[in-house]
């Protein structure tokens, strides 16, 4: 089952709506096939691993790291397949949450005869597929907020001067993080301070690149930005509130770009909370947050930053730098919003910690 976890992550990031799930199939103690949902969500993992087996499977064991599918969509369930082809197991890690599923598929299999087992790795697959299950359970997808700072938690100096604080090493490991998501958001704040692309530049991954999410409350995203004008290539969308202007939105619209209104918060501003829930509306299952510190403090005052990768660099800038992160308005300890670190490792002459968000 581990590697039907490991496997199933070379689909994240391609496969939204759809989780990227990992089936491996073992017949007495040999592997047979393995597969993982291809981009665009289809096909799914278990029609990959089976087609792979090419009439190996029957009689073997199948691992999969989400429920097979039991309904019918633009493919045929899962669990047919898997009895079709003649599995004598299956072991399931995580139960798919989607009322079209939601047990049905153990219930298919088991009713044909194949003995099923749940719950195995049931942790590391959930802790996997965690974007999937947010946006099926509450209509949320996963965030992780991205920081690079000085040791002292500075992004620039005084002067405003911030390229480059970390080094080429962890930039290329954003990059790779970046991959991964479903989509990166930032603010028009970064859009008019430094036009950015936020695309995957990797060898090979340019494909991979996340749809582009820019808050951007009254649309003053020039069209002439990186962002816009490449708009008809990689997906990109603007949430703004009423308040935005038409003339603005046309422009963008021309450009290819998908402009989404939402009602504003107290301070005329779109709420982090009704961003996320707009995205996953559209299925977005991650998104990954490079911003200045206006969103970064809005988005974990809402308590919605589910993983925090910090890059930090091996100097000191002094508390006229300006800090990472700053008025979040914690009054009491017990308020401050808590993680934990379940990584830490050099980055060429870096630093980056990873920490999860506290249940």
């Amino acid at each position: 089952m581990r590697l039907a976890i490991r496997v199933a992550a070379r689909g994240r990031g391609t496969t939204a709506p759809n989780p990227s799930v990992g089936c491996v199939l073992v017949k007495e103690g040999r592997l047979i096939a393995r597969g993982w949902t291809q981009p665009g969500g289809r096909p799914h993992a278990e029609a990959v691993a089976l087609s792979a087996a090419d009439g190996a499977a029957e009689g073997c064991t199948a691992y999969v790291s989400l429920e097979p599918c039991a309904h019918v969509g633009r493919t045929p369930p899962c669990a047919k397949a898997l009895i079709a082809a003649g599995v004598a197991r299956v072991v399931i890690a995580a139960r798919d949450p989607d009322p079209r599923v939601d047990g049905n598929g153990a219930r298919m299999l088991r009713e044909a005869g194949i003995e099923v087992r749940e719950g195995v790795c049931r942790e590391a697959a959930e802790r996997d597929l965690a974007g999937f299950l947010g946006r099926v359970r509450d209509g949320l997808p996963r965030v992780t907020l991205k920081l690079a700072t000085s040791l002292d938690a500075r992004i620039a100096t005084r002067e405003g001067e911030s390229k480059w604080i970390t080094g080429e090493a962890s930039r290329r490991m954003v990059h790779g993080l970046r991959a991964r998501h479903d989509a990166i958001l930032t603010g028009v704040g970064t859009i008019l301070a430094d036009d950015p692309m936020l695309n995957c530049r990797l060898p090979g991954l340019a494909g991979r690149s996340p749809d582009r999410v820019v808050l951007d409350s009254r649309l003053r995203t020039p069209v002439s930005s990186a962002l816009v004008t490449s708009a008809r290539d990689i997906k990109t969308m603007i949430i703004a509130t009423s308040a935005a202007p038409a003339t603005s939105e046309h422009g963008l619209a021309e450009r290819g770009v998908e402009v989404i209104h939402l009602p504003w918060d107290e301070a005329g501003r779109v709420a982090p909370r009704e961003a996320l829930k707009a995205l996953g509306d559209r299925g977005t299952t991650s998104v990954f947050i490079e911003s200045g510190s206006e969103i970064a403090i809005s988005f974990l005052a809402a308590d919605l930053v589910d993983e925090l990768v910090w890059f930090r660099a091996p100097m000191l800038i002094g508390g006229d730098g300006k800090p990472a992160v700053e008025g979040l308005g914690i009054d009491a300890l017990r308020l401050a919003p808590g993680f934990r670190c379940v990584d830490a490792r050099p980055v060429g002459e870096d630093v980056v910690e990873t920490y999860r968000r506290r249940p």
